[in-house]
């Protein structure tokens, strides 16, 4: 099937096809299920098991325990996934994941979330998702990129060194029974928080979805006469290469990421437009603009060091256990939570949990 589809529409095509049709149903999923990082670090941080810790941990559960689900089906093989097989940086990972973690508490919002919320009107977001994109570009290959490649150089690993199940002998038959107990603990506090079906629905899809990009780049991979690279979902390089995407004279060769963007933002604004959700949200003050832009700023470049963001790291990078994956979701949880004691003072309040408020 996927054989005659890459045929009639061409190996590029395909692939952002791929990439639009994933991106609509997690955006739609996580509209619904207010899917945020940021939100459940800082229910946490001011002693809560709430709603939001909730959905994230199903979210994550779900997606470890389907990707490795399809390991052990024989459907999805880790062989070319970049970061369980080149080089990487424990330097990045925490340096850019404390950067990020702070960037989500000053933009209240992580990327994916930022994107929700630009499509459903919040001009705060989309302010923030802008100033992320630019930076995280200059960091890749622009003028922050010296930078952002001395950090990443300080301490680096072997490929071999970053396979958790590998290093712990488990194999993925451990890890997915590690991924069940997480989602037995995500299930126990859904039903705590007496969530509605649309949070489980929302927080299952959101985590399928990530599993669904490991299978559908992997299948690819094997039946394209082109190079694909084997990746997941993430929010950093992708925003960046969308906008300069945009930026460019037409023409320019399309990808999974360039249809994952536009993908996640149709499905956010229908799924809104469904739910009574869409409405224009500015800025209350000068000051409250500062702070967004600080935050994107941080979350560009944190995002693009520690490589990746709250789901191309917290998320994808760990449902295939890389170390390096779990390093950059502990730095985020760590500087987002610091940033919310010296910036907020962990004020218990409406505006501190909101979305971009």
């Amino acid at each position: 099937m996927l054989d005659r589809l890459i045929e009639l529409f061409g190996d590029r095509w395909m692939l952002a096809i791929g990439g639009a049709v994933i991106g609509i149903l997690f955006g739609a999923f996580a509209q619904r299920s207010r899917f945020c990082l940021r939100a459940a670090t800082l229910e946490v941080a001011h002693g809560r098991l709430g709603d939001r810790l909730a959905v994230w941990l199903f979210t994550f559960a779900t997606a470890l325990l389907v990707t490795q689900g399809l390991i052990l089906a024989g459907l999805f093989d880790t062989g070319q996934v970049r970061q369980l097989n080149n080089t990487g940086s424990i330097s990045g990972a925490i340096l850019g994941g404390l950067m990020f973690g702070s960037g989500m508490t000053l933009t209240r919002a992580c990327a994916s979330r930022m994107l929700v919320l630009s499509a459903t009107g919040n001009l705060r977001a989309l302010l923030s998702g802008l100033v992320f994109a630019v930076v995280a570009q200059t960091a890749l290959i622009g003028q922050l990129s010296p930078l952002r490649s001395w950090i990443n150089g300080l301490w680096t690993i072997d490929g071999a060194e970053r396979d958790l199940l590998g290093l712990f002998r488990v194999g993925n038959l451990g890890g997915a029974i590690f991924a069940g107990l997480w989602l037995a603990a995500g299930i126990a506090l859904a039903l705590r928080n007496r969530l509605s079906v649309w949070y489980w629905i929302g927080a299952a899809g959101v985590g399928l979805m990530v599993a669904a990009a490991w299978w559908f780049n992997f299948a690819m991979a094997a039946s394209s006469f082109e190079v694909v690279p084997v990746h997941s979902l993430s929010f950093t390089s992708p925003s960046a290469d969308a906008l300069m995407f945009v930026l460019s004279p037409p023409g320019g060769a399309v990808s999974f990421d360039l249809g994952l963007i536009p993908g996640v933002a149709l499905g956010a604004f229908l799924a809104g437009a469904l739910g009574g959700d869409l409405k224009l949200e500015g800025f209350e003050s000068g000051a409250s603009m500062r702070r967004y832009i600080l935050g994107g700023c941080l979350m560009g470049f944190g995002g693009v060091t520690a490589g990746g963001c709250a789901v191309g790291a917290g998320v994808s990078g760990a449902s295939v256990f890389a170390l390096t994956a779990w390093i950059v979701l502990w730095s985020m949880w760590i500087g987002a939570v610091a940033t919310d004691r010296l910036v907020d003072r962990g004020r218990i309040d409406g505006k501190i949990i909101a979305d971009a408020s």
